[in-house]
């Protein structure tokens, strides 16, 4: 006769109830109390070498638990001033304001955001913002290549290929697909400094990434995708660099919590007003 040993089973069984009341010991419900923060102005938008209708936005801070997009701030007067020239921005929807369609920005001038409010936010009716726009470094040319080893689906990396001063520069990319801008969001774009490759020609570096997972992004042979690129001041660099830091992945999980990203909006208002010039370099895509 077989006889069965019960203790090695008595002792499993015994471990799996224990740790399941410790773990079940270990849950408790957290209230989380955040504290209401006073109202600020947020701005954001840019003006650059194209010819176009450039926007700037208003919106109010709201609270971390606020469940719609933050309300527009509408009626107030917007003029963007070059030091010759001062052009008026027209409200288009709620906190939406738009230069004329024929506006665009000229290399070597600082330019000047001045905001009037109708009412005042967080005890101010009056902000500035101003920002410098530098010459372009146009790129010599870019190229798609497929790297399989990346993620299950493979990436798209287009690398760049330019003469780079010898200068201190940064650089924004923002990368189109058939026209589509795909990098629709500062948490998109590609920024970097010059550090690795200051007077030097970059012979291939990556400057933007499409994942063949996601549909929007997945690249066909003979698609035409381009990249914007886009000289910008250190303070803006600084300020997109923050922006996804904060907004992407935190490690350790329990991180501190984020705080307001430092713009150039006067009197507490929170965003940046950004002026830098444009250039467009394109390629197709061939098979992998």
């Amino acid at each position: 006769m077989k006889t069965l040993n019960i203790k090695p089973l008595f002792i499993k069984a015994f471990g799996i109830v224990a740790a399941t009341l410790i773990m079940a010991s270990c849950t408790e419900k957290i209230d989380i109390e955040l504290d209401e923060s006073y109202t600020r102005l947020v701005v954001e938008g840019s003006i650059t070498t194209d010819t176009t209708a450039h926007i700037i936005r208003l919106t109010r801070s709201t609270s971390y638990f606020f469940p719609e997009q933050a309300p527009g701030v509408s009626g107030a007067e917007l003029t963007i001033d070059d030091g010759s020239n001062l052009i008026t921005l027209s409200e288009t929807e709620p906190g939406t304001y738009a230069t004329p369609t024929d506006f665009h920005g000229l290399p070597g001038r600082y330019y000047t955001l001045n905001i009037k409010l109708s009412e005042p936010i967080g005890g101010y009716d009056n902000y500035t913002a101003s920002s410098y726009m530098n010459f372009p470094a146009p790129l010599d040319s870019i190229k798609a290549v497929f790297r399989s080893e990346w993620g299950p689906d493979g990436f798209y990396e287009i690398t760049c290929y330019v003469q780079d001063s010898s200068s201190v520069d940064f650089y924004m990319f923002n990368v189109f697909k058939n026209g589509e801008l795909i990098s629709d969001t500062l948490n998109k774009v590609f920024v970097t400094d010059d550090r690795f490759y200051n007077g030097n020609y970059t012979n291939g570096i990556g400057i933007g990434y499409l994942n063949q997972s996601y549909e929007r992004q997945k690249v066909n042979p003979g698609d035409v995708l381009a990249i914007e690129s886009a000289r910008i001041t250190e303070e803006y660099f600084k300020f997109v660099t923050q922006l996804q830091i904060q907004s992407g992945y935190q490690s350790p999980l329990f991180s501190g919590p984020p705080s307001n990203i430092k713009g150039n909006i006067s009197n507490g208002g929170i965003g940046f007003f950004a002026a830098y010039p444009v250039s467009y370099t394109t390629t197709i895509a061939e098979s992998n």
